[in-house]
C-alpha cells in the first residue's frame, strides 16, 4: 500500500493537515511536497475553511525538514530548480485567504522551520527545537528562510541561526518572537484547535481581509500599505455581515454571519 505521507481533516470550519511520515521525523519527500501542493491550492476557494491548522504526526517531531535521501544524488541545476517550482507549496501558502496556524511539537529543522514560517501563527511546545540547520549540509535555506526569517527576528538573530545551524528551546523561540506562544506538550494541539475555533467564530469575509491587509501590506512601503487597509475597511462597509455585526451587538446575541 502507498505511503500517504499527508492527512487532511476538515470540520466546523477548521482544517487539520497533519504531516504522517513519523518513522523519519516526519521529513519531506516530494510525495509530500506535491500532496501539500494540491491541499493549500484547492483551499484557496474552499469557502467552508476558514482556518487551517498545521501539524506532524508522532512526538518527537513537526518536520525535520528535507529527506535526505533524497540528497543522495546531485541532480542537475536546471531539472532541480524546476523540481522545486513545481512542487512550491509554500507559494499557494501565500495565496491561501485562511489563516494557517503551525503547531509545532518537537523538532522543526531546515524546510520544516521554513513551512512553519510560511504559517500565519506558530505555537509550540514546551519541547520544541526549531533551526534552520541547512549550512551543516553544505547548502542554504531554500525555502524562503532567509527572508521570512529575519521579518520576525531581526537580521542579526536571523544570521546567528542561519549561518551556525544553531537549535533554538521553545522558550528562547519565543523570547525573539519566533513562536507566538509555548504551551505543555500534552496541551499543543488543543490550544491550536481551540486558537482556530476562536478564529473561525469571526465574520469570514473579515478575517480573509484582515490577513490581506497584515501580509500584503508587510511588503509594501508604509503609505501604501495604509491605502491597502483603508480600501479593505471601506469594501468590509458594504457587506451584509458588518450590519449582522451591529445589530448583534445591539441585540446582545451572537451573530450568525453568511460570508456576505
Amino acid at each position: 500500500m502507498p505511503e500517504q505521507p499527508v492527512h487532511y481533516e476538515a470540520k466546523d470550519g477548521v482544517a487539520t493537515i497533519t504531516l504522517d511520515r513519523p518513522d523519519v521525523l516526519n521529513a519531506m519527500n516530494n510525495p509530500m511536497r506535491a500532496e501539500l501542493l494540491e491541499i493549500f491550492t484547492r483551499l484557496r476557494t474552499d469557502d467552508g475553511v476558514k482556518v487551517v491548522v498545521v501539524t506532524g504526526a508522532g512526538d518527537r517531531a513537526f518536520c525535520a525538514g528535507a529527506d535526505i535521501r533524497e540528497f543522495l544524488e546531485p541532480p542537475t541545476p536546471t531539472h532541480f530548480r524546476e523540481a522545486r517550482k513545481r512542487l512550491d507549496f509554500r507559494a499557494e501558502m501565500e495565496r491561501c485567504p485562511q489563516p494557517i496556524i503551525a503547531a509545532i511539537r518537537g523538532f522543526a529543522l531546515g524546510g520544516g522551520l521554513e513551512f512553519a514560517l510560511a504559517c500565519d501563527i506558530r505555537i509550540a511546545a514546551e519541547d520544541a527545537q526549531l533551526g534552520l540547520t541547512e549550512i551543516n549540509l553544505a547548502i542554504i535555506p531554500g525555502g524562503g528562510g532567509t527572508q521570512r526569517l529575519p521579518r520576525l527576528v531581526g537580521r542579526g538573530k536571523a544570521l546567528e541561526m542561519i549561518l551556525t545551524g544553531m537549535r533554538v528551546p521553545a522558550a528562547e523561540a519565543l523570547r525573539i518572537g519566533l513562536v507566538e506562544r509555548v504551551v505543555p506538550v500534552a496541551e499543543l494541539l488543543p490550544a491550536a484547535q481551540a486558537l482556530a475555533r476562536q478564529i473561525a467564530d469571526k465574520a469570514p469575509i473579515a478575517l480573509r481581509y484582515a490577513k490581506e491587509s497584515v501580509v500584503g501590506g508587510l511588503g509594501l512601503p508604509l503609505q501604501d500599505g495604509i491605502r491597502l487597509e483603508n480600501d479593505l475597511a471601506t469594501l468590509l462597509r458594504t457587506t451584509e455581515d458588518r450590519v449582522e455585526g451591529a445589530k448583534a451587538f445591539v441585540e446582545k446575541r451572537k451573530p450568525r454571519w453568511t460570508g456576505r
